[in-house]
């Protein structure tokens, strides 16, 4: 069946409406209507305006037009219904007057919740949740939009006012209950007597789960924030104790990027030359590198952890730089971004923080990671140095304000954070452009580590990828299972000085043989360029490892 294309809720009809019906209950003070009867109304109001994405979604997916396509979109409409229903029943057997103010936090919820998901197709998962709890203050900014404002007025002022003309009259106690009994009588029926549905119902389940309203963002934000509160409460469990088999300094720098995909790096074969410096820098790029989460706080976690993707909820083990600072390594965090793991460093040093003594115009960017770092590794009295530099790199949506304007090579750009309104070449251009900075700073990184004659590497990994319209995703975290490879490919780019070389006994062709790569590695890997082992080193995922 060819999808449904075009079929999006009008601004102006909803518009039109609400203001109509709001109207005409102007003429009178209050209008009287009974609680069951407000939460009929409400459940009902709540299906129709804010689930139109939902819809769209089993239209374009199912045979509507069959008997069991008709059925399907009946019984999730029915389900919808029947979660708005029964929630507020409960609320109501509990108090009644709790209903209409709950019942206007749903709607002012739901209008930005929607401009989000129509805007950049976000789905309210788990871990889009925790990616939006992660999110600092400068992040959301970057995601406002007049549009948002039009959202708030015609699906949240208009029917909060729309609400607050309903006088709600209190109804006895056992016709509450009665009701709560009508409503779990009519809804499980249903579902029983179409059981037939349910395959693609379960099927679709983390889909469909994602897009409905408000469940989808306040389920999801428990969740995530019972998984977050469970992992802080507790103990972070001690790695065994490592040692190095190699004397002398050793310098390693790892970028950990920002929604940086390889698909767009022209060291992994894109067209446009977006890699003219690492290009002749030397580097190697391992080849089919998987991200292990849409976002930047899972992935984070895996890439820092002994364990990578195999990282579980239940356990919370020392991270890499926790780890190396406890056995004598000099460990220096630097970031433009936010998501890392809670860490026991003796140098955690933000960008705002940098930028402070920073008086180069490139201070605005991620250059301000690299202001006097030279100096802090020339005064290191350690013998072994990690750090890492945590960018802001790609991410969206105001690709254009990632870099400065001389890197504006790409053009013309899209400036506008709705990636809607501008043409595919114009967020291509302006993404490019990223990447092209991205280039230009890593070369930077390399310089610097010349400059030091003892073994050095850098390591370069993006957190994730990106969406750029394909499929109409934008952004990045979509729930992984269904996350198009865009948001999962990332590049990871290796330099290592003529020393590491020779200690190491390696060469260019040593690194990147396998034919394939992840964030499991980069964990062993900065053990093996430390020449650091223990129990938990995993030779078989250190890039440095030619046994």
């Amino acid at each position: 069946m060819a999808p449904i294309n075009g079929w999006k809720y009008s601004f102006d009809t909803a518009s039109s409406w609400l203001l109509k019906v709001t109207k005409a209950i102007g003429e009178k003070s209050h209008t009287d209507i009974s609680t069951i009867n407000f939460i009929t109304v409400f459940a009902l109001g709540n299906a129709i305006f804010y689930h139109h994405l939902l819809f769209l979604f089993a239209v374009n997916t199912l045979d509507f037009l069959s008997l069991n396509g008709i059925l399907t979109l009946l019984t999730l409409f029915v389900l919808v219904v029947f979660a708005s229903s029964l929630f507020l029943t409960v609320i109501a057997l509990v108090a009644q007057r709790l209903v209409k103010p709950i019942c206007m936090l749903i709607v002012c919820g739901n209008a930005v919740a929607l401009y989000f998901a129509e805007t950049y197709q976000v789905i309210f998962d788990r871990t889009m949740m925790g990616n939006v709890f992660n999110s600092n203050l400068k992040e959301a900014t970057e995601l406002f939009h007049p549009k948002l404002l039009i959202y708030i007025f015609v699906y949240a002022v208009l029917p909060c006012l729309l609400l607050s003309r309903l006088n709600i009259q209190k109804v006895r106690f056992y016709k509450r209950f009665a009701y709560l009994f009508i409503v779990l009588f009519l809804g499980l029926g249903w579902s029983f007597a179409n059981a037939k549905t349910w395959l693609w119902i379960d099927k679709n389940s983390s889909k469909l789960g994602g897009r409905v309203m408000p469940w989808s963002y306040v389920g999801n934000s428990i969740r995530w924030y019972h998984g977050n509160y469970f992992r802080a409460s507790r103990e972070v469990i001690l790695l065994p104790a490592a040692h190095s088999n190699e004397s002398g300094k050793t310098i390693v720098i790892l970028v950990i990027g920002e929604s940086a995909r390889a698909q767009d790096f022209s060291l992994y074969g894109y067209q446009r030359p977006t890699n003219p410096r690492l290009a002749k820098a030397g580097v190697v790029a391992l080849p089919e590198v998987t991200a292990c989460s849409t976002y930047t706080t899972a992935s984070l976690e895996c890439m820092l952890s002994h364990l990578g993707s195999n990282t579980s909820l239940m356990t919370l083990y020392e991270p890499l730089p926790s780890y190396l600072q406890r056995h004598g390594v000099n460990v220096i965090w630097r970031s433009d971004n936010w998501g890392e793991p809670i860490l026991k460093i003796n140098h955690y040093q933000r960008a705002d923080v940098i930028r402070k003594t920073c008086q180069d115009e490139n201070c605005n960017y991620d250059e301000v990671l690299l202001h006097g770092l030279n100096q802090e590794l020339q005064n290191s009295t350690q013998d072994k140095t990690f750090v890492v530099l945590h960018q802001h790199g790609s991410h969206g949506p105001s690709y254009f304000k990632n870099y400065p304007s001389k890197f504006m090579a790409f053009k013309p750009v899209c400036s506008s954070v709705d990636l809607q309104k501008c043409t595919n070449e114009e967020l291509v251009n302006g993404y490019d452009n990223t990447v092209l900075y991205t280039d230009h700073f890593l070369y930077r990184v390399i310089e610097l580590l010349k400059t030091f004659q003892q073994p050095t590497v850098m390591l370069y990994v993006s957190d994730h990828g990106e969406s750029l319209g394909e499929f109409g995703l934008y952004l990045h975290g979509t729930p992984y299972s269904i996350a198009p490879d865009v948001q999962k490919k990332v590049p990871f780019i290796v330099w290592v000085s003529d020393e590491f070389k020779k200690q190491k006994g390696i060469d260019n062709n040593d690194i990147g043989k396998d034919s394939n790569y992840s964030h499991d590695n980069v964990f062993h890997s900065v053990m093996g360029a430390f020449g650091m082992r223990s129990d938990i080193y995993n030779k078989q995922l250190d890039i440095f490892n030619i046994d």
